[in-house]
C-alpha cells in the first residue's frame, strides 16, 4: 500500500521548512486567501529541495475570513478566478525551474465545490485549461471529483487526519465543536482505517465506505511538525509507503 501525504502551505503559518521534508505534496498558495510572489517562490524552492510536488492551492480572495467564507460566485468568475492563481503559482515554478503537478481549492472553495455540480465544473474547466496534465485533488466522494472525471482529468481523493465525518462522507462544518479531531492517536487511526479498510466512522458511528489517494496534514493545526512525523513513523510502521501522486 502507499498514500500520499499533502498540506496546505506558503500561508505564512512559519513551519513550512520543518513541514516539508515530511510530506510528499505540497499545496501552496497563490495569491487568493494567502500568499503572494514571495511567499509562492519560498515555498516552491522548499518543495524542490526535498523533492515534494508542487500544487496550486487556489482560494477565494478573502484574506480576513482565510477564504472559509461561503461566498455566492458565478461559475464563470469562479473559472477566472482559479485560473489566474494557478497562473500565479506556475510563473513562479517555472522561473525556478520547476512545475506545479497538482490543484486543490482551498477552504470554502473546496467545501463549495463538493456539493455545488456547477462550481466543481468550473474548477475542473479551469485546471483542464491550464494543463489536462494536472491532477485535481477533492474530497472523496464529491462533486468535484465527478467533475474532474467528466473533464478528463486525473483526480485524487483526499480525506483528512484531523477533521470529523457526517454519515454522507461530507466534512462535519468547522462550526460545530466536534468538527475537528484535537487527539492526535484518534487521528492517526482514522487514517490507517481509512485506508486499510476503506472506511471512516462517522459522528454518528455508522461506517461510511470512502477511497483514498491523499491524505490532508493541516499546517495550521496545534502541533502540525510533531503529528506529520508521528504519522509518517504510524506509516511505516504498518507498511504503507509514503509518495506523491
Amino acid at each position: 500500500m502507499n498514500i500520499d501525504l499533502n498540506c496546505d502551505l506558503g500561508e505564512g503559518a512559519g513551519h513550512d521548512d520543518r513541514l516539508m521534508p515530511l510530506i510528499t505534496s505540497a499545496n501552496i498558495a497563490c495569491g487568493g486567501h494567502a500568499g503572494d510572489v514571495e511567499s509562492m517562490r519560498a515555498a516552491v524552492l522548499l518543495a524542490i529541495r526535498h523533492g515534494v510536488a508542487i500544487g496550486a492551492h487556489p482560494g477565494f480572495p478573502d484574506r480576513a475570513n482565510f477564504g472559509r467564507r461561503e461566498q455566492a460566485i458565478d461559475p464563470l468568475d469562479a473559472a477566472k478566478m482559479v485560473a489566474g492563481q494557478i497562473a500565479a503559482l506556475r510563473d513562479v515554478a517555472v522561473a525556478c525551474g520547476a512545475r506545479i503537478r497538482h490543484v486543490k481549492p482551498h477552504g470554502a472553495l473546496y467545501n463549495q465545490a463538493v456539493r455545488e455540480a456547477a462550481l466543481a465544473e468550473a474548477i475542473a474547466a479551469a485546471v483542464w485549461d491550464a494543463d489536462p496534465a494536472l491532477v485535481l485533488v477533492g474530497l472523496a466522494g464529491s462533486q468535484l471529483l465527478v467533475a474532474g472525471r467528466v473533464r478528463g482529468l486525473r483526480v485524487a481523493s483526499e480525506v483528512f487526519a484531523d477533521r470529523t465525518y457526517q454519515r454522507d462522507g461530507s466534512l462535519t462544518p468547522r462550526t460545530h465543536d466536534d468538527a475537528l479531531i484535537t487527539d492526535e492517536g484518534a487521528a492517526i487511526r482514522q487514517v490507517l482505517m481509512i485506508i486499510g479498510k476503506g472506511r471512516v466512522r462517522a459522528t454518528d458511528g455508522t461506517d461510511v465506505a470512502v477511497s483514498v489517494d491523499s491524505v490532508c496534514i493541516h499546517g495550521d493545526g496545534p502541533h502540525p511538525v510533531e503529528f506529520a512525523r508521528r504519522l509518517r513513523m504510524e506509516l511505516g510502521a504498518a507498511g504503507i509507503e509514503v509518495r506523491a501522486l
